[in-house]
């Protein structure tokens, strides 16, 4: 049976991987499901971006007042109780038979009543709230907003089995509660076919002729431990010897959410790296991808990762990866990468040297990783969302107020 089905399209013009989730996941479950009807609640800010459109969908701009207006989807940020309620009654209006919030970072409340599924992409706040959410304000409306999500959410949709067994743990949600959708690859990703196109890319970037690169992309908080991969790449250029190796940063410096430049350049002085560490800034994919291709791995030794799409989209270019083993990244990417304990300086240092020295093991390693990653599409994440969606749309609230007590950072 045809549904209508309410999306909380506010995270589209984020430009972090939850906004890529966004973006991705529900333009594949338009296009798989094109007798349902979908609504997009989106604000200022998202519908500038907004890209859907088909006489099965519907977007609906909830105008904002304020500094925050298009904003709110952050862990720092927040809607004002007047913004929150013109998105309730927008869905109200709406006539839904059933909402969905791809990530709970920018949740409102919803009508009562109203069946709905929130994606919780990982427990990352609730495992590191000091990392994630510097102050005691941040963390009681982020616990309040979490605590409304899973309350008024028949189901929690989440990005990996790993972050089901954290979200159970941290948020205790019972697993009978959660399904899972793995992510996808954008189309973008994919090898360069030449090679003076990942030369131009790295020379943007400040990559000097004839100079190695390992890339980071991600935010710079200090969960993602990119002060770690300082010190590490620091000890692994003069283990490694040959040409130099540059360390490319990329992601936004300021994005709303809480960052620790300070503690990273602090690394780089101690390190005396400055001249082979490039701050890169935000860059499209068309451009990441030629320098996803050339990099020696892309390296993300975060605390935590409940999916760690950075480094599925490198795999996809055929490079190999140096990840966590606090994340799905070891199983995702099985033979794709070396997977280090977080905060491990000497065993990322052994990793970074391992690939700049064994040109034949990294091609081995990078050939693996493509053919993994390249298991992972978003139409698959999408038909679990839809089935979760009509799931909820039949079944018994799953709460009872009482239940608030149940979720803590």
């Amino acid at each position: 049976m045809a549904m209508r089905i309410g999306i909380d399209a506010t995270c589209w013009a984020n430009d972090r991987g939850y906004g890529r989730f966004t973006r991705e996941l529900v333009t594949a479950m338009t296009a798989l499901s094109p007798g349902d009807q979908f609504v997009c609640l989106l604000d200022r800010r998202s519908a500038d971006r907004f890209t859907l459109s088909g006489s099965h969908i519907t977007s609906i701009v909830v105008d904002e007042d304020g500094p925050e207006a298009g904003g709110a989807a952050v862990t720092g940020a927040g809607r004002s109780p007047i913004d929150m309620l013109r998105f309730t009654r927008a869905v109200h209006r709406a006539r839904l038979d059933v909402f969905f919030s791809p990530s709970v970072y920018g949740y409102f409340p919803l009508p009562l009543g109203l069946p709905a599924v929130v994606t919780v992409h990982d427990a990352i706040p609730e495992r590191f709230p000091r990392l994630t959410l510097p102050t005691w304000r941040d963390r009681l409306f982020w616990r309040m907003k979490v605590r409304l999500a899973l309350w008024q959410s028949r189901l929690v949709l989440t990005v990996s089995d790993y972050a089901a067994r954290d979200v159970a743990k941290y948020l205790r949600v019972p697993s009978g509660r959660m399904r899972v959708t793995l992510e996808g690859v954008a189309a973008e990703y994919e090898p360069s076919r030449r090679d003076e196109d990942v030369r131009a890319a790295a020379e943007r970037a400040g990559v000097p002729a004839g100079a190695r690169w390992l890339i980071y992309v991600g935010g710079f908080g200090p969960h993602k431990h990119v002060d770690v991969l300082v010190r590490a790449h620091a000890a692994a250029t003069k283990l490694a010897g040959g040409a130099p190796i540059v360390l490319l940063l990329v992601g936004p410096s300021s994005d709303g959410f809480h960052q620790d430049i300070a503690a990273i350049r602090q690394a780089i002085d101690d390190c005396g790296t400055a001249p082979l560490v490039k701050w890169a800034g935000y860059l499209p994919d068309a451009e990441l991808r030629h320098l996803h291709s050339g990099a020696l791995a892309l390296v993300l030794a975060s605390a935590s990762e409940g999916f760690g799409l950075p480094a599925v989209e490198a795999a996809r270019c055929g490079t190999p990866v140096i990840a966590t083993t606090e994340s799905p990244l070891p199983e995702l990417l099985e033979g794709g990468g070396l997977f280090v304990p977080p905060d491990d300086v000497a065993a990322l240092t052994d990793a970074i040297v391992q690939l700049a020295t064994n040109e034949e093991r990294r091609r081995t390693l990078g050939r693996r990783a493509l053919e993994r990653a390249g298991l992972l599409n978003w139409s698959a994440s999408a038909r679990v969302a839809l089935d979760a969606l009509r799931e909820a749309a039949r079944t018994q609230p799953a709460l009872a107020v009482s239940d608030l007590k149940g979720s803590r950072p």
